[in-house]
């Protein structure tokens, strides 16, 4: 350890190098009143802004063919495991399609729930070649759904200007494709008003 006068002698050409503006009796005043604290401003560390993962676009999307149904695959039988699993799903989610059970709170249910998997029939429609399609719907975006028929045939059927009925347990439910124009995430989070149904 250095002794006390080196010390004393290295304080004293420190303060002069910092501050040599200072006197020297002014230096000696700080010393003997009170402690010097030297000033330090640390860089303020920028906060690396997180970037956030962008993904497909729906240009992109199509382009890759990201939803499309190998024709291979377009086979009513492949898909009559969904439906079964859809008619548990609709139990669970209704607790128990009973007789006593009250229609409205089931139709409330079905209006949100998820439809991949239900079997479908155009009951009505203003395009005459619509009506009587049947099959289990594979996909349902905005605007359309896309049916699978039991002749393995892909159909796209809008929902605009339809009207759908659904059948499970002896209940039939119908589905105004015009008031349903919303993709199913979205119909999930939305409130409906159950009033009387306009036609066509």
């Amino acid at each position: 350890p250095q002794g006390s006068e080196k010390a004393k002698t290295f304080v004293h050409a420190f303060l002069k190098r910092s501050m040599p503006k200072m006197k020297a009796e002014a230096i000696q005043d700080m010393l003997t009143r009170k402690a010097v604290v030297l000033e330090h401003y640390p860089k303020k560390k920028t906060k690396q802004k997180r970037k956030k993962t962008k993904g497909f676009t729906a240009k992109q999307r199509r382009e890759l063919r990201l939803f499309e149904i190998e024709p291979e695959q377009q086979r009513y039988a492949i898909f009559l495991p969904l439906h079964e699993l859809w008619k548990q799903y609709i139990r669970d989610l209704c607790h128990g399609l009973k007789p006593d059970a009250q229609p409205h709170m089931i139709q409330g249910k079905l209006l949100k729930a998820d439809l991949h998997g239900a079997i479908v029939t155009v009951t009505k429609s203003k395009c005459p070649s619509y009506v009587g399609i049947t099959g289990i719907i594979l996909q349902e975006f905005k605007h359309v759904f896309k049916i699978i028929t039991k002749e393995d045939k892909l159909k796209v059927v809008p929902k605009l200007n339809n009207v759908f009925s659904l059948e499970l347990d002896g209940f039939i439910s119908y589905i105004y494709g015009s008031k349903f124009l919303l993709r199913a995430s979205e119909r999930s989070a939305k409130k409906f008003k159950l009033k009387g149904t306009i036609d066509l």
